[in-house]
């Protein structure tokens, strides 16, 4: 597939972009603690953590699934918001975490100092503590029925922990330093990364009430774009600058870390993004008259692996 043309429907798409990027900014302002409430200084850390920029991708794909679902009511609407909240929370705590001196120990994060260079180890420890359950508290006041709010807090759940995210984690620390197979390589990036991407998907289509068949097409579109998504991520660790990334460039490579691009190449790196961008826009074909509105879902297959280019 070619790289998009700065067209009409390019232009649509940075517009819908920009405007939920600032429909979340809203939805997390609205759910964080303010900072003036004791204990003030954990909810600075935890606003700092939250509203310190972002692409706000994961709420994105939670507002693309509800809007490919048909999710157009008030309540809906509201129920998308909470949705988006919870993961970006998720999100931002698993950065709080990541950059830890125990895990990372990155001092640069959204182009700023980390959590615990700006505040210090035990305040960011506490912020990452405190958004957890506050993602759970966003998702429970969602105004849909209680089944579908039971759905998305197992969904998030499973997403988060020792099988999904932190678990990813985990083997991620543990092969610092060895050689990884592009399997094994590929289900610690499923756990890591793809694992709350597909969550977001999945939570649009739960507020949604969407069908099974096209919620499992749905994933079958999260699971080729949440691969994606760290491909592309390991790309720019060797190909962009710190200050286009927001974060240290190179500390993978610099701390002998397994990725796509050390395992093979950087050409073959950038060709496996584009195999896996066609099989999301498979996914979006596959749908077809069940999905109500694809383009968002297309656009941001094009954005996250165009990143890399």
């Amino acid at each position: 597939m070619s790289a998009r043309d700065d067209t009409a429907e390019d232009m649509a798409f940075a517009a819908w972009l920009e405007a939920t990027r600032q429909r979340t900014e809203a939805a997390l302002e609205r759910h964080l603690p303010p900072a003036d409430t004791a204990p003030q200084r954990l909810h600075e850390a935890m606003r700092y953590a939250v509203l310190g920029g972002g692409k706000r991708v994961r709420a994105a794909l939670v507002y693309a699934a509800g809007a490919a679902c048909g999710a157009n009511t008030q309540a809906s609407a509201a129920a998308l918001d909470a949705a988006a909240a919870a993961v970006e929370f998720i999100h931002a705590y698993s950065l709080v975490h990541d950059d830890l001196p125990c895990m990372d120990d990155d001092v640069l994060r959204r182009g700023r100092p980390t959590a615990h260079v700006q505040f210090d180890e035990a305040c960011a420890l506490l912020a990452g503590d405190a958004l957890q359950p506050l993602a759970f508290t966003c998702l429970a006041q969602m105004p849909i029925a209680p089944a579908l709010v039971a759905q998305a807090v197992r969904t998030l759940a499973d997403a988060s922990g020792s099988l999904g995210m932190v678990g990813g984690q985990a083997i991620d620390l543990a092969s610092v330093g060895h050689v990884l197979t592009l399997d094994e390589l590929e289900t610690m990036h499923r756990m890591k990364t793809g694992a709350l991407l597909r969550a977001s998907i999945a939570l649009g289509a739960v507020v949604a009430g969407a069908s099974s068949p096209l919620r499992r097409t749905l994933d079958t579109y999260a699971q080729a774009l949440g691969l994606a998504f760290q491909v592309v991520d390991d790309i720019l660790d060797v190909s962009a600058d710190s200050a286009a990334l927001g974060k240290t460039a190179g500390k993978d490579s610099a701390d002998n870390k397994p990725t796509y691009v050390s395992l093979l190449g950087l050409e073959r790196a950038r060709e496996l993004a584009e195999v896996l961008r066609g099989e999301a826009h498979g996914a979006i074909g596959a749908m077809g008259d069940a999905c109500r509105q694809s383009e968002p879902l297309a656009g941001l297959a094009d954005y996250i692996v165009l990143r890399g280019h």
